[in-house]
């Protein structure tokens, strides 16, 4: 239930404007000062949701009251009053940052009108910021879910890519093999561009079946195909203003790879079935696990489109290239699994770790992942190097 102050060396007043919340509001929790010392440190001492405070009074005035709690709490409000009110004073409480001033005798709705909309403010402030604070850690939740985890040459020489064009327009493609975590580039060059406000939109080309992938990236409109019941935005409309990520790029299709390729070259894409043309400023990432060249001399992808895509290439080595890094990602992933799953955390004995660098990781980083998911639920505490050898069949 809302707090109140009354800040009032007036005991008539005080009692008078007390009775008229309690009236308008048995909900309210309203208190007393009668002088501006007296209201100061109540306010240090309790969280109140409105200050109603007097301008002339002993010891302080209202405005020096107004200025010291705002230093300490800048969301307060504070609804200043005064008998001896002009348009200069009106200004100044506003400025120094109250919510609102009234003079003597108040008109009584505008009163309680003026305190219902402050206790608004305060209500919404307070959701405004349990919503950054939950924003806030999400975004962390997010980009540890992300995290490059590794110390190798190999990967370092890719975050000094990645800081090098990040913060460009530069179209960037992604290679290496399956699991080796391409969609965590991604993720960091959108991190580290000047997009990142906007929305990074992922599209697994390989997952979406040919006949739909150009309704998926471009949308379409009522009527244009069977089952298109109402309109819908693509990804590339969804991704304005921020970046489309195009997975598994070379699994496209030949007539989406077209007008991918048009939407690069000409800033426009068109749903399926419109006639009318779309605006989009989307900065484009694509992955691929395949050989585009050899997809290109075999006509399965245009080399028009490679060279758009390919201004900056960067290369994942597999797991099996950058092997000093298993150590750090077995950590790595048996506190963010346990984390995630509620399962106790285990630790690795260093012969368990040595074990585990010495396999041959066909599945690179997704099946390390895997792995160590294993070892926690059916591994001792510590694992142990019999543990990796009994239930990781290399």
């Amino acid at each position: 239930m809302p707090k109140i102050l009354i800040i009032e060396d007036e005991a008539a007043i005080r009692n008078v404007i007390k009775n008229i919340l309690l009236d308008e509001d048995k909900s309210y929790e309203v208190e007393v000062a009668e002088d501006g010392m007296d209201g100061l440190n109540k306010i240090n001492e309790t969280d109140y949701d409105l200050i109603i405070s007097d301008i002339k009074m002993p010891k302080k005035d209202g405005v020096q009251v107004l200025v010291e709690a705002l230093e300490n709490n800048p969301d307060l409000s504070f609804l200043m009053i005064s008998g001896h009110g002009d348009i200069e004073t009106a200004v100044d409480c506003i400025k120094k940052g109250a919510f609102d001033y009234i003079s003597k005798p108040p008109d009584l709705n505008r009163f309680l009108s003026t305190v219902r909309n402050a206790l608004d403010k305060k209500v919404l402030l307070t959701k405004n910021k349990e919503l950054t604070t939950e924003n806030k850690a999400l975004k962390r939740k997010v980009a540890k879910q992300y995290e490059m985890v590794g110390d190798s040459s190999a990967l370092n020489t890719i975050r000094e890519i990645i800081d090098k064009v990040a913060d460009t327009e530069a179209r960037i493609l992604i290679t290496g093999p399956n699991g080796s975590g391409k969609e965590l580039v991604a993720h960091h060059i959108h991190e580290k561009s000047s997009r990142n406000k906007m929305p990074l939109i992922e599209v697994n080309c390989a997952a979406i079946p040919s006949e739909l992938i150009e309704s998926e990236l471009f949308g379409h409109v009522k009527g244009s195909f069977t089952g298109a019941h109402k309109d819908k935005e693509g990804k590339f409309e969804l991704a304005n203003g921020g970046t489309i990520f195009l997975d598994e790029i070379g699994d496209m299709s030949l007539s989406a790879q077209a007008k991918v390729l048009r939407a690069l070259q000409e800033g426009k894409i068109s749903r399926v079935g419109a006639d009318r043309e779309i605006k989009v400023d989307v900065r484009v990432l694509a992955a691929t696990n395949k050989d585009l060249r050899k997809e290109i001399a075999e006509g399965k992808f245009r080399e028009d489109l490679y060279h758009r895509l390919a201004v900056i290439v960067i290369e994942v080595p597999g797991l099996n290239d950058r092997k000093e890094d298993i150590s750090e990602l077995v950590n790595h992933f048996a506190v963010q699994i346990a984390d995630a799953t509620g399962m106790a955390q285990k630790s690795f004995s260093a012969d368990a770790v040595k074990t585990l660098e010495k396999y041959d990781w066909t599945g690179n980083i997704r099946e390390l992942r895997n792995v160590v998911e294993r070892l926690l639920i059916l591994g001792a505490n510590p694992v142990s190097k019999s543990d990796v050898e009994n239930f990781v069949k290399k």
